[in-house]
């Protein structure tokens, strides 16, 4: 009864009905879901239109538009939104050719949205292409039931202690692993790059990973990952939240861990550019920190405590194999003399366009102070 409670009444609706029409055929017609950022710069919105045959590359999918008023971005007096698509995967809930396409966020006068931060990073992904920066996201979130409470969590209390619960195995150590798999599977059909998942430290909490992905590619996968979390989320009636501290107390917070290397990292000797690149942001830490969540470090400021395996806020701080510095570098990575390092200070609801492009920012246009150099003349 705890359990049929906790989830929402849409995912208790006969799913084998759904099943006999979807697989109605199509008659040549594709089914394409506009993906786009919201204006909490947090939540994804979706909508689908009907295309004549199956777009072989995103220069085939049309711009389209929204109402912005309804999303946070934009006056009723004038609501029109442009829908610029930018990346294009395959449809894990409606199955081929349908597609879903992420697109950015235009205002009236074609100029980016205020969440649009993907415009920005584009620009320095570009300047810093011949870096070749590789990078790794590793977002963790959280189950809620619909009531808002920890799925599987008891409904007056607490569960045990943190301990069992990491990489788990059982019943009454990891709650929806059904969700984790799914989300998977979706991922790899759509042609996103997940590699790879597990249970995390707080009971009803997992990450996955994506990546490596090269520039800009980081954010679009990372969000079109989200898309299909909470859509698959929405088929189980829970809910995931990417709160960085969901729960109070003696848990631990969601983070969205960022793997970084330029190609001089990787190669032989490569560490001593890890090392110059870990003095540049050791030098611009409350920048980052601004960029890291989406309330310029608020968010944060309840997860980066010096506990529950992160750094504390105020302080920069790096270390070979630690989980309690800002910047770690893995142990195999101190031993080889190259690979990448670790930036734990994101946030799990951070913008990954805004990451990357702050990482870019730091480490290889070489700028410094919490101001930003505009590269559009350039």
């Amino acid at each position: 009864r705890a359990v049929a409670m906790s989830v929402s009444h849409s995912s208790r609706l006969n799913k084998l009905v759904r099943e006999q029409y979807m697989r109605l055929p199509q008659d040549g017609k594709v089914q394409v879901t506009y993906v786009w950022i919201d204006g909490s710069g947090e939540g994804v919105r979706c909508k689908s239109r009907t295309l004549d045959k199956e777009p072989k590359s995103i220069e085939d999918v049309p711009e389209w538009n929204f109402d912005g008023s309804s999303t946070a971005q934009a006056e009723g007096s004038n609501s029109d939104m442009f829908l610029v698509p930018v990346c294009m995967f395959r449809d894990p809930f409606c199955l081929d050719p349908n597609k879903l396409v992420l697109c950015e966020v235009l205002k009236y006068n074609r100029k980016p949205a205020e969440t649009n931060l993907r415009h920005t990073c584009k620009k320095v992904m570009d300047l810093v292409k011949d870096s070749h920066p590789w990078f790794g996201m590793e977002q963790e979130y959280t189950l809620l039931g619909i009531n808002g409470h920890p799925y599987g969590w008891p409904d007056n209390g607490f569960p045990g202690p943190q301990g069992p619960y990491y990489c788990g195995v059982g019943a009454d150590k990891v709650y929806g692993r059904d969700i984790v798999e799914s989300h998977y599977k979706a991922c790899l059909y759509a042609g996103v790059k997940i590699c790879g998942t597990n249970a995390e430290v707080m009971p009803s909490q997992w990450e996955f990973q994506v990546g490596p992905c090269e520039g800009i590619e980081m954010g679009d996968h990372l969000w079109m990952a989200r898309f299909i979390l909470h859509r698959v989320c929405e088929d189980f009636g829970v809910v995931a939240t990417l709160d960085p501290k969901p729960m109070t107390g003696n848990w631990n917070g969601a983070g969205c861990h960022t793997n970084y290397s330029t190609e001089e990292m990787r190669r032989e000797g490569g560490l001593k550019h890890i090392e110059a690149a870990i003095e540049k942001l050791s030098k611009r830490h409350d920048y980052h920190i601004c960029v890291y969540d989406p309330r310029g470090g608020r968010d944060n400021s309840r997860r980066l405590t010096g506990h529950h395996e992160t750094s504390n806020i105020f302080e920069f701080s790096a270390g070979v194999a630690n989980r309690g510095a800002s910047i770690r570098i893995p142990r195999q990575v101190g031993q080889d003399g190259c690979g990448y390092f670790e930036d734990r200070r994101p946030a799990a609801n951070c913008d990954p366009y805004a990451v990357t492009e702050a990482i870019m920012r730091t480490t290889v246009l070489n700028e410094t102070g919490v101001e930003t150099k505009d590269y559009a003349d350039h």
